[in-house]
């Protein structure tokens, strides 16, 4: 069972089939702002941007080491939503999680989709 907030995910929630988690409602989700959620051990960044689309990436700022991506500043670099971290500014695109600032750089990214309401994720 989940609690209905986006930032939390209660023990024992149910994965449907094929390791799709329900983490929270999709009205849940403020368009251009950020959410975490747990997903069994991983920290997931949860941003539903202004098309109505909801993308999911690793909440770890792998330049700070600190778990802060879904507090950064929500955009988007040409056709591409982006992210820039809160704590040094790096970018990352939302649908690759390259780091537009250095391409060596790249958070993972996670499958996302809006089901019966329900925002799920799908986690390795």
């Amino acid at each position: 069972m989940t609690t209905g907030r986006p930032d939390v995910l209660e023990p024992g929630a149910v994965e449907t089939a094929r390791g799709w988690v329900p983490v929270c409602d999709y009205a849940a989700l403020t368009p251009e702002r950020g959410a975490c959620v747990l997903v069994g051990p991983h920290q997931v960044a949860l941003f539903r941007t202004f098309d109505g689309r909801v993308r999911a990436i690793g909440q770890l700022d792998p330049f700070s080491g600190a778990y802060v991506l879904s507090r950064g500043i929500v955009g988007s670099r040409g056709d591409r939503a982006t992210v820039a971290s809160p704590m040094h500014k790096q970018v990352f695109d939302l649908e690759t999680g390259a780091c537009l600032d250095d391409p060596r750089v790249r958070v993972p990214v996670y499958d996302a989709r809006v089901r019966d309401g329900r925002v799920e994720v799908r986690v390795p």
